[in-house]
């Protein structure tokens, strides 16, 4: 008997069987999907504040909740809805940059936590800061 013929049929199944598993439980859950992940104001005035709206939709089949939104720098100021929002709906989050004291190029990450498949998401604002006279 030829062990290779018992062993590869064996091992087909067993790997088929694991990523069925697995594709499976991607679909389990909220998910966030993004009109856009980036926005760039341009060039913005030193002192002017900014702000854009990321619109967002819960793709996934169970209600999507942000618990937490971290920037890096206190000069991003984010405000997020705080009920689940359900499946297959619609949420925004909205970013105000404030560039008092910066300038020159900037590029600010916002790193989203919540209970979607990915647990936390990143999103980006950046500008252009003309020194005021």
């Amino acid at each position: 008997m030829n062990i290779k013929k018992i062993i590869y049929p064996g091992l087909f199944i067993l790997i088929l069987s694991a990523s069925l598993r697995t594709s499976g439980q991607d679909k389990n859950g909220s998910q966030f999907e993004f009109e856009e992940t980036n926005y760039d104001f341009g060039d913005i005035q030193q002192g002017e504040k900014a702000e854009h709206i990321f619109s967002f939709k819960n793709t996934g089949n169970q209600p999507l909740i942000i618990s937490n939104i971290v920037t890096t720098c206190g000069c991003t100021a984010p405000t997020w809805p705080k009920d689940p929002v359900p499946p297959g709906e619609k949420g925004e989050i909205k970013i105000v940059f404030n560039s008092s004291g910066k300038v020159g190029k900037q590029n600010k990450i916002i790193t989203i936590f919540s209970n979607s498949i990915n647990n936390k998401e990143r999103i980006t604002v950046k500008a252009n800061i003309i020194p005021g006279y």
